[in-house]
């Protein structure tokens, strides 16, 4: 594991477009009064760049996948106030190779506020954006998802990523416990269905999660950033190493 970290002053108001998905990205005004938060390094890497005279900083990791064939890499950055997570996950899905890049905004509060996922399942290519407004409707591709109305997260099932979201988001203290209902992005299908989670933080760094009603239920690892570092049967993180 290496991290490398730059400094750089914001120089007022900033725009900036992320294109991780191949197409374009959110657009995102930067105030000249709000900074980045610094996590410890932990699992992560760390980097620092300088874009349009605005100091950034991001948090990357590698996973593998557990029960087939396929890595993940993805990156979390603070465009202050917002929160940008994106990746791009390759893998194996019933004989089929796959590749998905996918993007969400969430703002200060790690409330979800768009997404998109971009790429191809076997032979089909695929595309979904996602939208929620205040009070909490989401819609898929231009049409509304009322089964998920209310729902704060978006959780893509394809991923060990979005679990970051309402890590972040309830900040619990050790021994406390919390039920969400997400927004799951289901995988082949990629429709929108509620998921009913909850999360214990059991230590300093671990998590105990169900859903389902307990029909599913892990221990995770996560770093300081929120990130998971584990997440049996399916993922972990693959440490990478500088050249």
């Amino acid at each position: 594991m290496s991290s490398s970290r730059s400094r750089g002053r914001i120089t007022g108001r900033g725009r900036i477009i992320e294109n991780d998905c191949g197409g374009r990205g959110a657009l995102i005004e930067l105030d000249r009064a709000a900074h980045s938060p610094i996590f410890p390094d932990v699992g992560t890497f760390r980097s620092g760049h300088l874009a349009q005279g605005v100091a950034l900083h991001a948090d990357t990791i590698l996973w593998r996948k557990l029960d087939q064939p396929g890595h993940e890499a993805a990156r979390l950055v603070h465009h202050a106030p917002f929160w940008q997570l994106g990746g791009t996950a390759v893998f194996a899905h019933g004989r089929q190779p796959c590749r998905l890049e996918y993007q969400v905004v969430c703002d200060a509060g790690w409330r979800t506020l768009h997404a998109k996922v971009a790429g191809w399942i076997g032979t089909q290519q695929v595309k979904v954006e996602l939208y929620t407004d205040t009070a909490r409707r989401w819609i898929i591709n231009g049409q509304q998802s009322p089964a998920v109305a209310g729902c704060v997260d978006l959780d893509l099932a394809f991923s060990p990523s979005t679990n970051t979201i309402p890590i972040r988001r309830l900040s619990l203290n050790q021994g406390e416990r919390a039920e969400v209902r997400a927004a799951w992005l289901s995988f082949p299908a990629l429709t929108l269905e509620p998921l009913v989670q909850t999360y214990v933080r059991t230590g300093e760094s671990s998590y105990h999660y169900e859903s389902s009603g307990g029909d599913f239920a892990t221990d995770l690892e996560v770093g300081s950033a929120g990130l998971v570092l584990r997440y049996p049967p399916l993922w972990e993180s693959d440490p990478a190493r500088s050249p």
